[in-house]
């Protein structure tokens, strides 16, 4: 059953412009273990988190770190889920979400489906 959905874009761009204009919100938005990444790669993670918050409801609660997108050798990139995020997840009967990137354009782009 699914039980949200949620989809984000971010530009590019305008990702690049405020991590270089406050370079302290790399380490605010993502666990350590997605930092060494590329913009694009940071952008579409971001729009990853967003896409998962609003597949969840947009609960205001939900801590960024407790959100990793981990990349998986050979196979789509997975959502693992830790504290704040995983407790909602739980609280709203979610047990796996599925996770679409893709950065192209200048777009990064993320969709997520939260199943119960």
């Amino acid at each position: 059953m699914i039980v949200g959905i949620g989809v984000d874009v971010v530009d590019v761009d305008r990702f690049r412009a405020s991590i270089e204009k406050t370079p302290r919100l790399v380490e605010k938005l993502f666990h350590e273990e997605e930092r060494d990444m590329s913009v694009e790669s940071l952008a579409a993670r971001f729009a990853a988190k967003e896409a998962l918050a609003k597949a969840m409801g947009s609960p205001g609660q939900m801590l960024w770190h407790d959100a990793i997108i981990r990349r998986i050798t050979g196979t789509q990139p997975v959502i693992e889920v830790h504290g704040s995020v995983a407790a909602m997840a739980a609280e709203k009967g979610v047990r796996h979400f599925h996770l679409s990137l893709s950065h192209d354009g200048g777009i990064a782009t993320a969709f997520v489906i939260a199943e119960g």
